[in-house]
């Protein structure tokens, strides 16, 4: 019993001084950005130059995803469709008679494991095909509204607890169905603490005999949630009330990097939106400001693939950039927006990312950012590529929502 007390003390101080090695190594000071080369977007690893949409298409497009699959988020080992769908709670009465409200349960079986995922659905009364945000949730369905009628998980007293975040009721006064799902679901969040065992989310469905947790290649936690995603997608094909060629992916923090991910991956989502996503989502990793690779892997070590240590605070030697994300979703409409004191998401590279990836929306004859200089505060910056910079911290506020409002209006309305 000593042995292993003294075990989980020397675990517990090691981890205690990864996380203090990785705040030292967080810089919030932009002098102190060192100079970087960014990989170019329209050069293939080969050396050729791209120079029309074709080649994008055919050839550097696909070499970029390889990339970020090997490197960062991890391949999906294997094919695992949707097995079955059941709409287990349909109201026509939702907000006071405004909105539809679906609750449907996503089932997946594969290797003898099966997982069940619920998907809450609201939509505009009255308007068929209606175009659809999809967005996880962080802690359960329930907390997206106060609508008793939401099956609960896991207590009453956190019921609509999460409410601010997705904005039900303004996505469906301006039209817009909201459809969330509660991403522990999909993949339990752990952290540090959840160990080596994937064993409570996806993974197992798709694990060869003997396995317990992903290869130094395979998807973790973000590629999972992106995965489950396009998942949600699969079902709007056959929701005859849904418009699936006008879906919008939509993530704050953790969860828009696996929007960008899921958006570059799968190109049926029509736009793609990322709300203060970081590190890992839209800020440029050769910045080397706020939040880091090397620090993100210590505190989350589930997030990214095993492959992804090997450049821990080695950001230069990486064979991507984030930019390189963003250019992946051309010729879709993405919108990325940071917040201004928001400096562990690093909003300056945020914004660079959007500005590199514009030469492959060009390709495609779109309009990408237009100025390499940061908007002023609140003052947005719509063409193909949206991005804004407001006052206030890392969350999801009323201002953003009526950005991301405004922007699909211009591009699917």
């Amino acid at each position: 019993m000593k042995n292993y007390l003294l075990l989980l003390l020397l675990l517990f101080a090691l981890v205690l001084s990864l996380n203090i090695y990785a705040q030292k190594e967080t810089n919030y000071d932009e002098s102190k950005v060192p100079e970087y080369e960014l990989p170019d977007v329209l050069t293939t690893e080969n050396g050729k130059k791209i120079s029309n949409k074709e080649d994008w298409i055919k050839k550097r497009r696909p070499e970029i995803v390889s990339l970020f699959e090997e490197n960062i988020y991890g391949k999906v080992p294997g094919k695992l469709k949707l097995t079955s769908y059941k709409v287990v709670e349909e109201s026509k009465d939702a907000f006071n008679g405004k909105a539809i409200r679906k609750q449907v349960v996503l089932n997946f079986k594969n290797n003898g494991k099966e997982l069940n995922v619920g998907l809450l659905i609201y939509l505009p009364k009255n308007q068929k095909k209606v175009p659809v945000f999809v967005s996880y949730n962080f802690w359960g369905n329930h907390t997206v509204a106060d609508d008793p009628e939401i099956l609960l998980s896991p207590t009453e007293k956190s019921r609509g607890a999460g409410k601010k975040l997705l904005s039900v009721e303004k996505l469906i006064d301006a039209g817009y169905g909201l459809a969330t799902m509660y991403a522990g679901d999909v993949d339990p969040d752990k952290g540090a603490a959840r160990g080596p065992d994937y064993s409570d989310g996806i993974h197992p469905l798709l694990y060869k005999k003997g396995q317990t947790m992903p290869l130094d290649n395979e998807w973790r936690t973000i590629a999972a949630w992106s995965w489950g995603l396009s998942r949600a997608l699969d079902y709007f094909e056959k929701d005859k009330d849904i418009d699936h060629n006008k879906v919008i992916v939509f993530g704050h923090s953790r969860q828009g990097k696996a929007a960008l991910w899921a958006g570059a991956f799968d190109q049926r989502f029509a736009m793609v939106i990322s709300n203060n996503s970081g590190c890992g989502g839209a800020a440029l990793s050769r910045r080397q400001f706020g939040e880091r690779l090397g620090g993100m892997n210590v505190e989350f070590p589930h997030w990214l693939c095993g492959n992804s240590e090997k450049y821990d605070y080695k950001e230069a030697t990486l064979p991507v950039d984030q930019h390189e994300l963003i250019a992946l979703i051309a010729p879709r409409p993405v919108y990325i927006a940071s917040a201004e004191e928001d400096l562990w998401a690093d909003p300056k590279g945020e914004f660079l990312s959007a500005v590199y990836a514009t030469p492959v929306y060009n390709l495609f004859g779109k309009k990408g950012i237009l100025s390499s200089k940061i908007p002023e505060i609140n003052q947005p910056v719509m063409t193909t590529i949206g991005y804004h910079i407001r006052s206030g911290a890392h969350s999801v506020t009323d201002y953003d929502w009526d950005q991301y409002i405004k922007f699909a209006n211009i591009h699917l309305k």
